[in-house]
């Protein structure tokens, strides 16, 4: 998606931000991310304030909306929505400013100990009933086994992409971020996603199916379960690596082939 700076938006739609941040003095333009049409730090009459938006009539506003209805359920390692817009064609979120690195997933980084806290507490989260969002179970019902999908079923807040580009390290603490595709569902599930990017960051699978067994979730869930998240978490990597065969997803498809024999063997 093409990115704008601030300063090109309408001017009823930077009024309005600035209603809510007072006036604005000064904007830039971050740099990454593919998913917005706008994302600034705004200095304000207020303090700092990342703004980040997609046009109205995009095909994934619907994402945006989402991130915006969860972020009040979200715990504290998570970035503090401030408020949600939506005028003349464009909708805005304006968060609270983390400034962090990515998180290093490496074998023996100090940072582990942070994610694991950060996902730790997140694990007590329950999925919001007034919140539409994504239910694991239609979510992996495709790629799951016959008579499987079942088991991802639950009332857990999920993340689900542990992507390191979604935890920030802050303070020495990880932020979870990127909160597009909120999930409610088996709480084992988010260290299963863990467990598969710690692979990508050089772990072996059983080191890194060691790591989600630090969460009591993994540790307490059927062997039938994990294994059929081990097989989906296959099946939908083996697609996008045929759909896409660029070395970076050829290779998360084959970890997550590994992933998936070791849970198979139980």
């Amino acid at each position: 998606m093409s990115r704008i700076p601030f300063e090109q938006l309408p001017g009823d739609v930077r009024q309005a931000v600035a209603d809510k941040t007072g006036a604005v003095h000064h904007a830039v333009t971050v740099r990454g991310g593919m998913n917005s049409g706008i994302a600034s730090v705004l200095e304000t009459e207020s303090g700092s304030v990342f703004v980040k938006g997609i046009p109205a009539d995009h095909p994934q506003v619907a994402a945006q909306r989402r991130e915006a209805a969860v972020a009040p359920h979200l715990p504290t390692s998570c970035p503090h929505l401030y408020w949600h817009l939506e005028l003349d064609g464009w909708s805005l979120l304006g968060y609270e400013v983390i400034e962090g690195r990515h998180a290093d997933y490496a074998p023996g980084s100090p940072d582990l100990p942070l994610v694991e806290a950060a996902l730790t507490e997140l694990q007590a989260v329950t999925a919001p009933a007034d919140v539409e969002i994504k239910d694991a179970v239609d979510r992996w019902a495709e790629y799951a086994p016959p008579a499987t999908s079942h088991f991802f079923g639950g009332d857990t807040l999920l993340h689900t992409d542990f992507a390191p580009d979604n935890v920030l390290i802050v303070d020495e603490r990880a932020r979870l971020v990127d909160w597009a595709w909120p999930t409610r569902g088996a709480a084992w599930i988010d260290p299963g996603a863990l467990a598969l990017r710690l692979m990508d960051a050089g772990h072996s699978v059983e080191a890194a199916v060691a790591f989600a067994g630090r969460f009591p979730s993994w540790r307490t869930a059927e062997p039938e379960a994990l294994a059929a998240f081990g097989a989906a978490t296959a099946a939908l990597w083996r697609e996008i690596a045929e759909g896409d065969g660029t070395p970076w997803k050829q290779g998360m498809a084959e970890r997550a082939a590994a992933l998936a024999y070791i849970l198979a063997k139980g």
